[in-house]
């Protein structure tokens, strides 16, 4: 069971590819929602606002099932921009991921093959930019419980070097944690065995 993936830690340098006058900048964003890529984009077509076209490709998602995409030829013949960046995205194996190449027309058209090979290329020198890491497909719990039980909680914490997201501590107290994926189902059964302590699921 897989349960790691690969993403980048942070924006990547931007990068500029030339072909027949035409410009094509390169640049890729580490991002976990739609809303995260619109934002970028958008900033994007504020620093570049005089270029002719926006493409882009994203992926989101670290499990089977869970995995989506999105590619836009913004006004490019169709296919000759946005899945070439999206091509690149697999073929460096990464998600959770955003790719963007603003061109700038040259005034010579570079037909579709033409255009396949500069954006492929513009995003292939966006990645090789970019630091790529590998991180660990996580679960989170809520582990809910009394007061009396912190000592029991924090020890099985401590012992299995468990993340804790946040803590709420007061009469009744929640810890959220985060458990390596392939690790959740044992640590899940030792709270679970603990007598006046619950553990649930989170997207927290």
């Amino acid at each position: 069971m897989k349960d790691t993936y690969r993403t980048i830690s942070k924006p990547s340098e931007e990068v500029l590819f030339k072909e027949k006058n035409s410009k094509f900048f390169g640049f890729a964003f580490p991002v976990t929602s739609e809303e995260e890529a619109k934002s970028c984009i958008e900033e994007l077509k504020k620093k570049h606002h005089q270029a002719r076209h926006w493409c882009y490709a994203w992926q989101m998602g670290k499990e089977e099932g869970e995995v989506h995409f999105r590619a836009n030829d913004d006004g490019e013949p169709s296919n000759s921009a946005g899945m070439p960046l999206y091509g690149q995205i697999q073929s460096f194996d990464v998600t959770d991921i955003l790719v963007v190449v603003v061109r700038y027309f040259g005034g010579v058209k570079l037909g579709v093959g033409g255009l396949i090979q500069a954006y492929k290329t513009a995003a292939q020198m966006a990645l090789e930019n970019s630091p790529i890491v590998e991180r660990t497909v996580n679960k989170k719990f809520r582990i809910k419980f009394d007061y009396p039980e912190m000592n029991i909680v924090m020890r099985i914490i401590k012992e299995n070097n468990l993340e804790i997201i946040k803590q709420e501590l007061a009469l009744d107290c929640a810890i959220f944690i985060s458990v390596r994926k392939k690790d959740a189902e044992e640590i899940f059964e030792k709270f679970d065995s603990v007598y006046k302590v619950e553990i649930t699921r989170t997207e927290v």
